[in-house]
């Protein structure tokens, strides 16, 4: 099969956190600053949306439901109810906590996933005001189970990009303001992280973008999209070598997963932000799918209520 890629929603404002559903053969997403979550059916196309009241970071399925989610909402992690109807309403059930209550001016949850054992990872982000100008180092990663919400660590500027390799006891994690991407020795028994270490370096690579939202390859490679770069690129974390460009038909590029009945499908979300100097194309901010790519990804964790 040649490669393809091709554009499956119409465009959002900053479109993020693509999950994939197996039970539902469906795509999860974001569009942050409008609030919305959004449905994708592989099989028959169809795309719905529902509206939430804030901003909302990530979501993921909770495990065993279809109609259950946890979302990172402004700055708290939550479980609504929705049932996936275009406009439905989505209800939080349970709210499993706040973080940076301290931190002022206020942050906001940014990315976040599940991890082998159903834990939520997620992060926070500088305030932004205006769009592009991200206080420095307000922001924290943080770890949901049923212990409750734990600091793992601090001084972050954008939470973005967390991938697993269970076989290499690896946890992966980008803040995209250090323009690298760090690795952690994780231990998947507790959830723990420790002995960080950078992996990659943009600027030493030449590349002239940020790392946002990343996955892993059954090979253990990992996808890194580039906001501002027009692109995703696979990259060998052991190595540090880039293996692949992908060229994606928007500047913009957020986040990425595999899915598809055999995770062989790179889903990609996109962002149409106006920042002074950009010049954006019509297909910004959409979502896409990549075909033929050859390579296949780890199935995406659901939320386990611990």
């Amino acid at each position: 099969m040649s490669l393809k890629v091709e554009k499956i929603t119409s465009s959002l404002e900053l479109g993020e956190g693509p999950h994939w559903d197996q039970r539902q053969q469906a795509l999860f997403f974001v569009d942050i600053l409008q609030g919305y979550i959004h449905k994708y059916e592989l099989a028959t196309k169809r795309h719905t949306k529902t509206k939430l009241d804030g901003r909302v970071g990530f979501i993921v399925p909770v495990d065993g439901t279809t109609d259950r989610f946890v979302v990172g909402l402004e700055r708290t992690f939550a479980v609504v109810r929705w049932d996936g109807a275009e406009g439905s309403p989505a209800t939080v059930v349970r709210e499993l906590g706040t973080v940076d209550a301290e931190v002022s001016p206020p942050t906001r949850i940014n990315d976040g996933k599940a991890d082998p054992r159903g834990r939520i990872f997620a992060g926070t982000m500088g305030h932004e005001e205006p769009i592009g100008n991200i206080k420095p180092g307000q922001g924290s990663l943080y770890r949901v189970d049923g212990g409750g919400v734990s600091r793992l660590c601090g001084g972050i500027g954008v939470s973005n990009g967390l991938a697993w390799d269970l076989r290499r006891r690896a946890f992966y994690y980008t803040d995209t303001m250090e323009l690298n991407i760090r690795r952690y020795d994780y231990d998947v028994d507790t959830g723990e992280i420790s002995n960080p270490k950078h992996i990659f370096d943009v600027k030493k690579n030449n590349i002239d973008a940020f790392p946002d939202g990343m996955t892993i390859d059954t090979d253990g490679n990992l996808w890194v999209a580039l906001f501002n770069g027009n692109s995703v690129i696979k990259i060998d974390p052991s190595t540090g070598k880039v293996l692949q460009k992908l060229d994606i038909p928007a500047k913009q590029v957020t986040s990425v997963t595999f899915g598809g009945p055999n995770y062989d499908i790179l889903f990609v979300t996109s962002a149409t932000l106006d920042y002074p100097g950009i010049s954006l194309g019509a297909t910004c901010g959409c979502t896409f799918m990549v075909t033929g790519l050859g390579v296949k990804g780890l199935p995406n964790d659901n939320f386990k209520l611990l």
